[in-house]
């Protein structure tokens, strides 16, 4: 039994017909890391929506819960988690604060430097939507079996490896 064809599959057979001079190996897999990244923002964005925060928000208050209690971290350690810019987490610390995720507090350690601080509504927003996120994803990787999801991880970050410490490029404050 031939394996099933997906619109990838369709779309390079198009264009082996019409340029057969070309290897369309590359697109065969980037075509679908493409097509595989718009479902995971459509799932990350339901996940986000229903736990009410947006996704930078998210980005900022991961950085906090995964450094452990207390939850605080100093702006420039999650400008290096983020990788964003000082004047974007600056607008996004103040946002926060607006919002009520996090605190400004002094630094004890360092009398002119300032930590951030989760709040417990900002943990519960991030505990609440890195479990729905888990479930969204979970369910996109429901085809694969453990072993499969564990390869295919293995390949993904032996691709990545290749990307790490290269400048990303930041995406327009909204």
């Amino acid at each position: 039994m031939p394996p099933a064809s997906d619109e990838v599959d369709r779309i390079v057979d198009a264009w082996s017909r019409e340029r057969p001079d070309l290897d369309f190996a590359p697109l065969q897999v980037l075509s679908r890391v493409g097509r595989l990244s718009k479902h995971l923002e459509r799932a990350r964005r339901a996940a986000f929506d229903a736990a009410g925060l947006e996704p930078w928000e998210f980005d900022v208050l991961s950085a906090l819960r995964r450094a452990g209690s207390p939850s605080q971290l100093s702006p420039k350690a999650l400008l290096q988690q983020t990788l964003v810019s000082s004047g974007t987490m600056t607008n996004r610390i103040d946002r926060l604060v607006q919002r009520s995720l996090v605190e400004r507090r002094a630094d004890p350690g360092d009398g002119r430097g300032i930590l951030v601080v989760m709040t417990r509504l900002g943990r519960e927003r991030v505990d609440g939507a890195i479990r729905l996120l888990l479930d969204e994803e979970a369910a996109l990787l429901a085809g694969l079996s453990p072993a499969d999801q564990e390869r295919l991880a293995g390949l993904l970050r032996q691709l990545s490896l290749g990307f790490d410490g290269a400048p990303e490029v930041e995406a327009p404050e909204t």
